[in-house]
């Protein structure tokens, strides 16, 4: 082989003398690559896939053995690019005939022969190449068609807009645009039933939408000044003309770009309060794809000069549109344009004029083998991978941390700036085995988010949350924003995740500095009655399987203090309470004086609550400066009821109102108390 033509073989064996025999057989005409267990290969192929030739792979390893490696290269569908050679001392059928159904290509048993070892290796990775070579003519034969069947959509839209005077970026503009708008509305909402192949057609779709211009006069279509009554009308009649011209096609009338090119050429004027031309339609019964178009057609008519106009600024064109001033448009579309309107400015106003073509082909092409079932050819691998270049180079611009997450086998990936920054010494980090947790989240938050992570959908793939993050020895609040990845399958699988951490340090700090002081009571410096049943509400809501208690106490003798020793012993008494309840509590539990002498405790418990509120009741109760403190003290819980705040706080109300008319200086659970036949609850079964 040449030198030129040399290429990477990942051995994987757990035995260092086998990796160095098969080394020394193969190191002449490959590149040796080795890993010493199953988790070591995958992280290996997940790096540096596009530089694997073939891999050698043994069956008996410790962590994750070869069968699992097999299985996890078709997950990822490593297996479809990569050929794969068992070599292994097991000899049986059944193993030759597993590690062939999981898609290895031969299978070489041990103790080696160097030339079988070379002859096989080298036969079946010419016949890959081959096989490259052929999905590679086949993605140069699929990309020239589309980009054919493009330009000649651009060539027919360019000759309306020639005849227009209009700038021949309109139809480009117009195609991003509403590109943009669809992919950000499928995030949003499945309300419109649109597949990824359908934004594709709509999108090719939407430079037709002026077509019917080519039956109005020229002498109107340029009029440099306002149409009269009739030149308009006239004008108006180019909608329904395009959409005539696409009808009377003599074939394909059933093809998806002709039904979605019809409704954007006729409907495309309509607006969503009914005002619009020709047929008036109002709502939804304007099809998607018009009202995508017709926001996408104005937004880039304001923003571009005319022969009667000439150009707004992007921010004023947004006004414009928000403000009702270009007629009413769908409010989710709107919501979705106020989303993008930034990387709107970008994309067309800042970019090359032929990235949005190009991606779009690449796109398509990319869909197009997907469903063709064909293997990815290198010339669509090295596209992709200038793609994962270009976003790794803007990352480490961006001076964010980004990351990404691998479900399996479990693996958390920076870019280089992102483990500079953390001080990490890898890129690579194994969850399970590192202490990322700790280091840079606090673990509760850490396992929170990937709670949260594995709960989403492909759907609603977005995650939002705010966080401390231990950024290099200092503690920092963070915006932490992720997409979950899912698989293309009829049931789609969780695969792991991109995310980014913004710092918010400064205005979270503010704000918490404005909300604490608003939130506490300014005698003890609990929670307020207001934030306690907000923080209170906000934990039942995310309960799940979780249990929580509510406490709710009052003093039985405070106006016996203040009267006897005063209003500043009464102000002491109150706070000594206040200190033994956080003494006694837990940072994550909810203390809180919701009233002069009412206070509440909200903690999450597992078992031995009854010990908890015990020690805490004993505490709580201790005398005060030779002063007898006493309270009446009532527990709920949340899987008594429906989780609702304020049915928790009447429950634990009502089993204190049981003890003060009981006796006082006790405490008592809900559940201990019975129904009486009247309705009232009593500690006794008597009415209280």
């Amino acid at each position: 082989m040449k030198k030129a033509d040399k290429r990477s073989i990942l051995i994987v064996d757990d035995s260092e003398l086998n990796r160095s025999l098969l080394s020394d057989m193969l190191s002449d005409d490959f590149d040796i690559i080795e890993a010493e267990n199953g988790v070591q290969a995958c992280v290996v192929l997940q790096e540096r896939e596009l530089d694997i030739s073939l891999v050698l792979l043994d069956i008996v390893m410790p962590e994750m053995d070869g069968f699992e490696v097999l299985a996890m290269m078709n997950k990822k569908g490593w297996i479809n690019t990569i050929p794969v050679i068992m070599i292994s001392a097991e000899t049986s059928s059944s193993y030759i005939d597993r590690a062939y159904d999981l898609g290895a290509v031969d299978y070489i048993s041990r103790p080696f022969d160097e030339r079988t070892v070379k002859h096989r290796v080298l036969s079946n990775f010419m016949l890959a190449l081959k096989q490259k070579e052929m999905a590679d003519l086949l993605t140069t034969q699929v990309y020239e068609r589309e980009r054919d069947n493009r330009i000649m959509v651009e060539i027919l839209s360019h000759i309306v807009e020639f005849r227009n005077g209009e700038s021949g970026m309109h139809v480009m503009h117009v195609s991003t645009f509403t590109e943009m708008i669809l992919n950000r509305l499928l995030l949003m909402t499945d309300k419109y039933k649109l597949s990824q192949s359908d934004i594709t057609t709509i999108v090719n779709a939407s430079a037709l939408h002026d077509i019917g211009k080519m039956s109005v006069p020229e002498e109107i279509l340029n009029k440099p000044g306002r149409l009269t009554k009739e030149e308009f009308e006239i004008m108006k009649r180019h909608a329904e003309d395009g959409e005539k011209m696409l009808k009377d096609i003599p074939y394909r009338h059933n093809e998806a770009i002709i039904r979605f090119g019809r409704e954007i050429c006729r409907w495309h004027h309509e607006r969503y309060d009914g005002s619009g031309y020709p047929d008036g339609l109002k709502g939804d019964d304007i099809p998607i794809s018009a009202q995508v178009v017709a926001l996408a057609d104005v937004y880039d008519a304001l923003t571009s000069k005319r022969v009667y106009k000439d150009s707004f600024t992007h921010e004023k064109a947004i006004d414009m549109i928000k403000n009702g001033e270009c007629g009413a448009f769908n409010p989710l579309i709107l919501k979705c344009l106020d989303e993008i309107k930034d990387d709107l400015k970008r994309e067309l106003h800042e970019n090359s004029p032929s990235h949005g073509l190009e991606y779009e082909i690449r796109e398509n092409v990319e869909q197009l083998l997907k469903t063709s079932g064909s293997d990815v050819s290198n010339r669509t691998i090295r596209l992709l991978e200038h793609e994962r270049m270009k976003f790794r180079f803007y990352a480490d611009l961006s001076r964010e941390v980004m990351f990404e997450y691998v479900s399996s086998p479990e693996m958390i990936i920076l870019n280089d700036w992102s483990a500079d920054y953390l001080e990490l010494p890898e890129k690579i980090i194994d969850p399970a085995t590192s202490d990322f947790a700790q280091r840079i989240f606090r673990k509760k938050d850490f396992d929170e988010l990937m709670t949260r992570m594995r709960k989403s959908s492909p759907e609603s793939p977005i995650i939002e949350g705010k966080y401390i993050l231990n950024i290099r020895g200092e503690k920092k609040w963070n915006k932490v924003i992720v997409k979950t990845l899912w698989s293309d399958d009829e049931n789609p699988m969780y695969e792991g995740a991109l995310g980014k951490c913004t710092d918010i340090t400064e205005e979270t700090e503010e704000i918490q500095q404005l909300e604490s002081l608003a939130d506490k009571d300014p005698i003890t410096s609990l929670f307020n009655a207001r934030a306690a049943k907000r923080l209170i509400t906000k934990c039942l809501d995310n309960a799940g399987e979780k249990k929580y208690a509510l406490v709710f106490f009052d003093l039985d003798n405070l106006k016996h203090a203040n009267d006897k020793y005063g209003h500043l012993f009464g102000n002491e008494l109150i706070k000594t309470v206040a200190d033994r309840m956080l003494a006694n509590t837990r940072a994550t539990d909810v203390c809180a004086r919701v009233g002069g002498d009412e206070f509440v405790i909200f903690m999450q418990y597992k078992d031995g609550l009854a010990q908890m509120v015990d020690r805490i009741f004993k505490c709580i109760t201790q005398e005060l400066k030779g002063f007898t403190v006493s309270v009446s003290m009532g527990v709920a819980l949340s899987e008594e009821c429906e989780g609702d705040y304020d049915t928790l706080y009447h429950m634990a109300d009502q089993a204190a109102y049981a003890v003060k008319y009981g006796g006082k200086n006790a405490y008592k659970f809900y559940n201990q108390l019975k129904q009486t036949p009247k309705g009232r609850l009593s500690d006794n079964g008597s009415n209280a």
